[in-house]
């Protein structure tokens, strides 16, 4: 997801007022990527899990959609068949594009506004699926995760020649692929054929199955590209995660030296290397190996060389394998490509690595002035320019500016619709809730499929979650202890009562497969209800808790003052050139 510059004013919560007696932001830089010196926007994290690093046998993929602006809503698009001769019509679809409320929702916007002139072959059948900005699951199982890694400017083509963008791969993925493999095999022949890039540049996607993982990536080749001049009209790599094994794409190009005489854990176009070699990319003649990032995306920079502007890498690393102490001093480019976990990880820990904040490490936002008196994380999420200078801050997994977030299971020892699961969590991941959506439901909720950022509106799923958001930042160290307590209710009993849910499913599946997509649907509907319900009392009770900076104690019907931290008053002091009282006379 590449990020867009908007104005401060517009990100952070009106907390912010704390530090202003401490800190002056000067001319806050919101590029995302002009921090870190590079030109990707730095805003979507992927985790990869194969099957054999997962406690249960799932693969796993997650997507954290940090775009802050993007339209969230959802859509569960069933499955269909279509008679011989039919086309499928391709759209443009603007990984940013929205409309206000009362033009209509993006997606009936899309199909009549940004139709590409150009209509596919349609196949027999194609498959259900959900999906948000992405395709994120079909009724086989097929997943998908999304992280943007840019490309050299000379690379892109956003013109009318390239028929697909990465959204648009994504949905015909889930539409016609059975396995991983498929998925990118439709999505490469595509866009070799018909151009790929309009409104994206280089485009990572996590393509999962319940046998394995792959990481694809995906390039336009230059503005210059017609279908008529012979040549691939995208060039893509792709490379599969053992199934042993964990990996990450924090926006950045993660394929190094590929073997393409090993099909079981490679793929890519036929111009994989002969593009890098026309564009100045490559010298065959240089005696080194052909490196698909070394080529296509060359990316300096460390954790601690970028004050953790990029430090997500390695702080995945160290979490997932911590034995082996890798240095944040290591340049990214050069940590591998999948690496072993130490203990294997089950879903749950999954969804709390994308709440990861660097906690006990240098790069914690939360720590000192940058967090303010109440330790908020979530401040200054983006380097800022101060009297001519650019300043780093750390850009962490969980970041709060979060469409929702996705962790994805694919189980191979359940039938199809059982075996998926989508577990979605809107808005910022620290004070969300993860739902599960089976890949057997026949609907959604209305709520999932309504909803804008300029707009308020209560029948919206995810406005439920941004007022507990919002009324968590006040007071952020404080506030986080109710929402954990609330999550502890309405999220961990869920992921642990999942195996029961499999079970009562399979059984209804022997004798009566409809009814156990019922059954599916109602539990997945019922509990989000339920949920949602329960994060629009939470942030009702977050505001009148902590309302005008005291708390409030609904039991005891008593006000108590909010305790200031004694370093936050000594700054305070300090800063303000305030004097103590006088001492009383004796």
């Amino acid at each position: 997801m590449k990020l867009k510059r908007f104005m401060l004013a517009g990100l952070l919560p009106l907390a912010m007022a704390f530090l202003a007696a401490t800190l002056t932001l000067g001319g806050q830089d919101t590029a995302g990527c002009e921090v870190c010196g590079k030109g990707t926007p730095e805003n979507c994290t992927v985790i990869m899990v194969g099957k054999g690093a997962s406690t249960d046998g799932s693969v796993m993929t997650t997507h954290t959609c940090d775009c802050g602006e993007c339209d969230w809503t959802w859509r569960l698009v069933p499955a269909a068949d279509h008679p011989a001769g039919s086309t499928r019509r391709i759209h443009h679809i603007d990984q940013y594009d929205s409309w206000p409320p009362d033009q209509g929702l993006k997606w009936e916007n899309v199909k009549a506004n940004n139709f590409t002139g150009l209509e596919i072959p349609e196949v027999a059948r194609t498959h259900a699926y959900v999906h948000g900005d992405f395709g994120y699951m079909n009724d086989r199982q097929v997943a998908i995760g999304e992280s943007t890694i840019g490309c050299p400017r000379k690379m892109e083509n956003p013109t009318p020649s390239a028929k697909f963008d990465i959204t648009m791969l994504t949905l015909i993925a889930m539409e016609r692929a059975n396995t991983a493999r498929e998925a990118i095999r439709v999505m490469g022949e595509l866009a070799e054929k018909h151009g790929y890039g309009a409104t994206d540049t280089g485009e990572m996607l996590a393509v999962a199955d319940p046998n394995e993982v792959w990481l694809f990536e995906i390039m336009p080749v230059g503005p210059l590209w017609t279908p008529q001049s012979g040549k691939p009209g995208a060039v893509w790599c792709a490379q599969r995660v053992p199934d042993d094994e964990v990996s990450v794409c924090p926006n950045e190009s993660r394929i190094g030296e590929i073997d393409l005489k090993d099909p079981d854990n490679f793929m890519a176009s036929p111009n994989v290397v002969s593009l890098a070699v026309s564009m100045g990319f490559y010298d065959p003649k240089s005696g080194k190996p052909f490196n698909w990032k070394k080529a296509y995306a060359p990316d300096p920079g460390s954790a601690a060389g970028t004050s953790g502007a990029r430090v997500r890498l390695w702080r995945f690393l160290d979490l997932v394998a911590p034995s082996q102490k890798f240095s944040p001093e290591t340049e990214n480019v050069d940590f591998p490509f999948s690496v072993k976990p130490e203990r294997k990880l089950s879903a749950y820990d999954v969804m709390l690595m994308t709440r990861d904040k660097c906690e006990g490490t240098p790069f914690w936002p939360g720590r000192g002035i940058q967090g303010g008196p109440f330790q908020n994380p979530n401040y200054l999420p983006y380097g800022f320019v101060l009297e001519g200078k650019k300043y780093d801050t750390p850009r962490i997994i969980s970041v709060n500016r979060a469409e929702y977030v996705t962790v994805t299971q694919s189980r191979g020892w359940l039938p199809d619709p059982i075996g998926g699961i989508v577990w979605l969590a809107w808005g910022a991941q620290d004070t969300s809730c993860f739902i599960p959506l089976y890949a057997g439901i026949t609907g959604i909720p209305r709520s999932f499929e309504i909803g804008d950022h300029w707009e308020f509106n209560r029948q919206s799923a995810r406005w439920a979650f941004d007022y507990v958001d919002f009324h968590t930042q006040v007071v952020y160290s404080k506030a986080i202890e109710d929402v954990r307590a609330a999550q502890a209710i309405w999220e961990k009993p869920v992921v642990d009562r999942t195996p029961v849910i499999d079970t009562f499913a399979l059984e209804l599946n022997k004798k009566d497969p409809a009814a156990a997509r019922k059954f599916l649907t109602d539990y997945c509907l019922g509990n989000a209800e339920r949920v949602i319900g329960a994060w629009w009392k939470l942030g009702d009770d977050l505001l009148v808790k902590y309302n005008h900076l005291w708390v409030y104690d609904a039991k005891t019907r008593k006000r108590n003052p909010m305790i200031f931290p004694d370093w936050w008053l000594k700054l305070l002091v300090e800063y303000n050139g305030l004097k103590p009282r006088p001492e009383e006379k004796k």
